[in-house]
């Protein structure tokens, strides 16, 4: 969504806020302060505003219910400030978990939006942050997502877990006490570029002694294979196929561990020449081939 298609407070409040950008006020302090002077609905407007929503899709009733509760997006999004990413990022998909919560939002069930919300809030943040913390992921199935933002809370100290701490937060959490190790060693661990941060002689990276010449691909493993193939039992049969001159010629040529013989001195050892030598070898590489195919 632009800034422009964003949604905007009615004229009495006096306010404009892009809920689809943050910083579309300028500055996060400014979108915050802003946010905060939207006043909070009424049960009863609430109430009013959720069923014009749900019977008549009125998105008037959608934005008021959305604006009004853009702090709440805020106030969760500061709880997670720690895992340096920007706030502003944060607070953009908190509010996409806000505005998915309103769509689904029934006043019937009886519970204020504040308490619906925050589950789709905090879980498009999470989202986030799994996403982007590291290059690498570190959390993907729903274990290691509770773990993953829980342990670091857990941890004494941010020390390393012995044994029955281990165990303790395993039980508190309802995961494997090898998920906790697990994640306890992708949290500690950091990320490094393989490739140098610059192009100069004396910078250093892991790309400079990591040993992979790929001789192990498969592609390189087949293209061996078949040039053993060739050079073995395969290329021999076909030989076979040759008349004599022929095969002589081309091993004295092209099958010497050492310089191979000229076409000159193939001529003077057959009497003929050596325009008729490179004839004979042309002819007799035609039929190597289809025999090799």
């Amino acid at each position: 969504m632009t800034q422009a298609q964003a949604l905007t407070l009615t004229p009495q409040n006096n306010l404009a806020v892009a809920i689809s950008n943050p910083g579309a006020l300028g500055t996060i302090e400014a979108y915050i302060s802003a946010v905060n002077r939207i006043p909070m609905l009424t049960a009863e407007e609430e109430i009013s505003l959720g069923r014009r929503l749900r019977d008549h899709s009125d998105l008037e009733a959608a934005r008021q219910l959305v604006m009004s509760h853009l702090r709440l997006v805020v106030s969760i999004s500061r709880q997670y400030l720690g895992y340096g990413l920007p706030h502003a990022d944060l607070i953009q998909e908190g509010n996409i978990g806000l505005m998915k919560a309103v769509k689904r939002f029934d006043v019937d069930r009886g519970v204020r939006l504040v308490s619906f919300a925050v589950h789709w809030i905090k879980a498009e943040i999470h989202e986030y942050i799994v996403r982007n913390w590291r290059l690498v992921k570190v959390a993907t199935t729903k274990a290691q997502r509770k773990l993953f933002f829980n342990l670091r809370r857990m941890r004494p100290d941010g020390q390393t877990l012995d044994s029955d701490q281990v165990e303790e937060i395993a039980r508190e959490l309802n995961v494997r006490p090898q998920d906790v190790s697990e994640m306890e060693v992708r949290l500690s661990g950091r990320e490094m570029a393989l490739e140098a941060p610059s192009d100069e002689e004396d910078s250093y990276a892991p790309i400079a002694y990591l040993s992979d010449d790929g001789q192990d691909e498969p592609s390189r493993v087949l293209e061996r294979r078949a040039h053993d193939q060739l050079q073995g039992p395969l290329l021999e049969k076909a030989l076979e196929s040759l008349d004599p001159r022929s095969r002589h010629i081309v091993q004295a040529r092209w099958l010497q561990d050492e310089g191979g013989a000229t076409l000159t001195e193939l001529a003077e050892e057959y009497g003929i020449s050596a325009e008729r030598v490179r004839q004979i070898e042309a002819a007799a590489f035609k039929k190597l081939r289809a025999a090799l195919q």
